[in-house]
């Protein structure tokens, strides 16, 4: 579980969305579930993450919202002296389902299948 406090307190406000955007991409592949959500690469990155936000509502505890990560990926090589695979890098993307909790800012990320 992760804390996302400026988007909590920004809640209900035309910032809110910048603020969630800025605290996902400030936490990267450490917080974020980029690892699990690759398709095509063996290491997720966290250069270059930018999020779309697809979709918010809210019940009386908690700020409900589901978004798209883009971000890149690699295939890595062995890394050996003589290993002609080149560092490839490409881009990946998933979505997540957020739920904040309105007076903690206590956070679930889930990905979505």
């Amino acid at each position: 579980m992760v804390q996302l406090p400026e988007s909590a307190a920004a809640w209900g406000t035309s910032g809110f969305t910048d603020a969630l955007k800025g605290e996902l991409c400030a936490m990267g592949a450490g917080q974020l579930p980029l690892q699990q959500g690759m398709s095509t690469g063996s290491h997720a990155m966290d250069t270059r993450l930018s999020v779309m936000i697809i979709s918010i509502a809210d019940d009386p505890d908690h700020i409900h919202v589901k978004a798209g990560l883009f971000y890149t990926g690699s295939i890595a090589g062995c890394s050996c002296a003589d290993d002609p695979t080149p560092v490839d890098e490409h881009s990946e993307y998933c979505e997540v389902r957020l739920e904040i909790d309105k007076s903690t800012a206590a956070t679930v990320i889930s990905l979505l299948e």
